[in-house]
């Protein structure tokens, strides 16, 4: 696989991290400012836009924010497994983290935590 693309649009504050250049995908809406673009086929990332990236890849006094994955309930059973999976391999798990938060033994709530390339990567 070949190293990653990165563009940002000042104007618009969008990050795109590009694992295949031009290359057809579907959008999966993670949650409002993060979208993955995968191939369904062949079962692995096209690339990754992140809308608002200034205030996303902001820090806290303890560290990364983490984002719940509110698009995941959005999505049929198989594309919800698919995305999960893709997730969980290079070189989306480089940039993108999943963990879960578990606020009571019946319910896990799927989170992300962006590992924010520097904009000057940016092309």
């Amino acid at each position: 696989m070949n190293e990653p693309t990165y563009t940002y649009d000042e104007i618009s504050d969008t990050f795109s991290i590009s694992f295949a250049p031009g290359e057809h995908a579907t959008g999966i809406e993670l949650t409002d400012h993060i979208l993955l673009r995968i191939n369904k086929r062949e079962r692995r990332a096209i690339g990754i836009t992140l809308f608002d990236y200034s205030l996303l890849a902001q820090t806290t006094d303890i560290g990364q924010q983490s984002f719940p994955l509110t698009g995941l309930v959005e999505l049929s059973e198989d594309t919800r497994a698919l995305v999960l999976e893709i997730l969980r391999q290079p070189p989306v798990r480089d940039m993108l983290t999943i963990f879960a938060y578990t606020p009571s033994p019946s319910e896990q709530i799927p989170i992300i935590v962006l590992h924010p390339p520097s904009i000057s990567t940016a092309a």
